[in-house]
């Protein structure tokens, strides 16, 4: 069953140099707190993997965290680019960043392929598009009908770390609201960690609400705001001025390196 840890402790147990590491939520239930920590751990040569890489890994990928980007989608919602994304890739800042884009598709089929231990996922998609020739895709053809499929590689992460609403003293895990990946993440990857809202004492079922067992989940860490400045349906709301401001702060190296000095680096929790 799942560890309840601090939050500290929880990432100094299960997130190591080198990992490969997905960090999922979909609009909501990001896991800000989580790599957040990771930054003030000095976490580095990461290959992030996310679906919709916002302003969390543009954070990371800007603090020099990341070696590698595997997603589907890069920009900040509503807004426009991810900067600091912008600059690894086009000038090799603060290193240079390897990545590997697929559609969005694409890639819930391959955490669903990983989830389910299976080498690969299957779709129809891809064709007509860059992506076909640029990526790990390959066609296959389906043995009862003979139509033409894309194959993709499962995902296998290191470690997966999402957020929810609730936990129980036990370990398991509530979410609800806007659905994503994070079942399929968890069910992937090697090692886990959920921050929650709260823990409770007995979990009550919520409509949509999906729940992951306490054995599916390596630790469980209570973080309150821990989506902030995305949000936890039924506990807190969006931040829509921080995706706006971010804008700007991510244009600029110095502002960026400024903005990290004074709202990470230079936080005193402890690390053990």
């Amino acid at each position: 069953m799942a560890e309840i840890l601090p939050l500290p402790v929880a990432v100094a147990e299960l997130v190591r140099d080198g990992d490969s590491v997905a960090m999922e939520g979909f609009t909501h239930l990001i896991p800000f707190a989580a790599g957040h920590e990771m930054l003030r751990q000095g976490r580095r040569d990461l290959e992030l993997i996310r679906m919709t890489p916002d302003l969390l890994y543009d954070q990371l990928i800007g603090a020099g965290a990341a070696r590698r980007l595997v997603f589907s989608y890069g920009g900040n919602p509503g807004v426009g680019s991810l900067h600091r994304f912008r600059d690894a890739i086009e000038h090799d800042w603060p290193h240079p960043l390897e990545f590997e884009e697929h559609s969005h598709a694409g890639m819930a089929a391959r955490y669903a392929a990983g989830a389910a231990n299976l080498p690969f996922g299957i779709l129809r998609g891809y064709a007509g598009t860059d992506l076909e020739r640029r990526t790990a895709v390959e066609r296959i053809a389906c043995p009862f009908t003979g139509e033409s499929l894309a194959a993709v590689p499962a995902l296998r992460p290191d470690v997966a770390i999402i957020h929810a609403q609730e936990a129980d003293h036990h370990g398991n895990v509530q979410l609800w609201g806007i659905p994503g990946v994070q079942k399929e993440a968890v069910l992937a990857a090697t090692r886990s960690l959920v921050t929650v809202e709260q823990i409770v004492e007995e979990l009550q079922p919520r409509p949509g609400g999906i729940v992951l067992p306490g054995w599916t989940i390596d630790a469980v860490a209570e973080a309150p705001g821990g989506s902030l400045p995305s949000y936890a349906l039924g506990f807190t709301e969006r931040d829509n001025d921080a995706y706006r401001e971010w804008d700007a702060i991510s244009r600029d190296r110095d502002r960026f390196r400024a903005w990290l000095a004074e709202h990470l680096l230079t936080t005193t929790e402890a690390t053990a």
